[in-house]
């Protein structure tokens, strides 16, 4: 049987396959391979995956993973694997950018693009990633991200680039003041994550024209400043995954057809998308 892991830092989509069947699904916590020892990878799979898979059925693991992105790393991860799954003949381990690729491109050349708390891009040749744009996170790139969408929102309440009320009704909603935001922006942890939990207000208020505005703009940054360095990207589909590409597809289509980009899949998460590349 095959074994799909989609692995991100928070949780992990583990697909097991009979041919193109689902045999089971299970998510486990999520493991950033940057962060953690080979140990204790092999420690979560045993303790989380194991008990509901039999590792003798194994014979195939994919696994992409936040975090894959060096050799060293990689190998790391696939020895974690192989401790619990001896009996595999194939682990794969590659990055979730190549996830992405292959569940909207499947076999066909295309540009595959990640749009949710960050965001990222490639151009894919129908095998493998051929170019990418450094995302370069939240503070320096990451256009049309949660996160920067969220950067973006609350630099437009505390610069009083908003109408007043919409302002006031932004920090009554997340009950936020000026020195709550600076102090979660600039002195806690997980500033990336905190701006991308207040991107939901945009959606909620869409319609208003400021937010609009904001919205469309970046997601034309995002299309400019990565899309648009690849080799005929007017002539190729445009694919994303990712929450905010799903939430935001109007406006992101508006965005494109600005552009003359043409989008093509649009979905969520990739696992189905993985599921019909590996399934036999």
């Amino acid at each position: 049987m095959i074994l799909i892991a989609d692995c991100g830092s928070t949780k992990t989509d583990w697909c097991l396959l009979n041919g193109k069947e689902k045999e089971a699904q299970v998510f486990t916590q999520g493991m950033n391979a940057l962060m953690l020892s080979e140990d204790e990878m092999a420690n979560i799979i045993a303790k989380e995956l194991m008990p509901h898979i039999s590792a003798e059925d194994v014979t195939e693991v994919y696994y992409y993973g936040a975090g894959c992105i060096s050799a060293d790393i990689c190998g790391s991860v696939e020895r974690a694997i192989r401790r619990n799954m001896p009996e595999a003949t194939t682990v794969e381990v590659n990055t979730d950018l190549l996830a992405a690729a292959r569940a909207v491109c499947g076999k066909k050349p295309g540009i595959a693009c990640i749009m949710g708390t960050g965001s990222n891009s490639c151009y894919y040749d129908g095998e493998k990633i051929v170019d990418n744009v450094s995302p370069l996170g939240y503070i320096l790139g990451d256009e049309g991200s949660g996160a920067v969408l969220g950067k973006r929102l609350v630099g437009d309440v505390l610069k009083r680039q908003l109408p007043a009320d919409l302002a006031k009704k932004f920090l009554d909603t997340y009950q936020l003041t000026p020195q709550l935001i600076i102090e979660n922006v600039y002195r806690k942890p997980g500033a990336n994550r905190f701006l991308a939990s207040l991107s939901p207000f945009l959606l909620q208020n869409i319609e208003e024209p400021s937010i609009h505005r904001l919205v469309l703009n970046e997601f034309k940054a995002f299309f400019v400043r990565n899309v648009e360095n690849y080799a005929n990207y007017k002539e190729i589909p445009v694919n994303f995954i990712g929450s905010v590409a799903m939430h935001y597809r109007s406006v992101l289509e508006e965005a494109a057809s600005a552009l003359f980009i043409n989008i093509g899949t649009v979905i969520k998460s990739p696992m189905e998308g993985l599921v019909k590349f590996h399934g036999k």
